[in-house]
């Protein structure tokens, strides 16, 4: 009789399976792109020694001074409003200004206090912001019969020159407890 000749069983080895389970998690973190926050795209003024500070006088009618309190209150020039108002608020007196002659042109002033809840700084940041984006969108509108950010940049330079964005941002003020 013919003996039969026993067949060994397929197997797939597994000793390398822990190297290619590294090289995949490896290739994976490589190829990876991580969403990084920016932050708040702000640009400071450069430092100043205190000896060599300038005081420059401004006419008040030019100002729009705006804080906001600890508990969230806006205040507009001493009024409360709330934060989605102080882009409408702002836009007519922006407007105003920037029909005045060229060193005539609107400030306006954010002061918070140090307890400031952030989300609402930072909204009315955007608010005031938006008021002056739109007046921007107006004065272009009127000038050149389109928005600002369909304007080349020669015509955006001038609509920047005739409504810049003053935006003074105030030091926060120490609260005594």
């Amino acid at each position: 009789m013919i003996k039969k000749r026993k067949i060994p069983n397929a197997e797939i080895p597994t000793a390398s399976q822990a190297d290619l389970a590294f090289l995949l998690l490896l290739f994976f973190l490589v190829s990876t792109v991580i969403d990084v926050d920016t932050g708040l795209g702000l640009t400071l003024p450069e430092y100043i020694p205190p000896e060599e500070q300038v005081e420059v006088k401004v006419d008040p009618n030019r100002m729009a001074s705006v804080l906001v309190n600890e508990n969230g209150d806006v205040l507009i020039d001493g009024n409360v409003v709330p934060v989605y108002q102080i882009k409408d608020l702002l836009k007519a007196r922006i407007a105003a200004k920037n029909e005045a002659p060229k060193n005539k042109k609107m400030i306006v002033s954010l002061k918070t206090d140090r307890k400031t809840i952030y989300n609402i700084y930072i909204a009315a940041l955007d608010q005031i912001k938006l008021a002056f984006f739109e007046v921007r969108d107006e004065y272009s509108n009127a000038k050149f019969g389109k928005k600002y950010a369909d304007l080349d940049e020669e015509k955006q330079g001038i609509v920047k020159e005739a409504v810049p964005i003053i935006i003074s941002l105030a030091e926060p003020e120490i609260v005594k407890k």
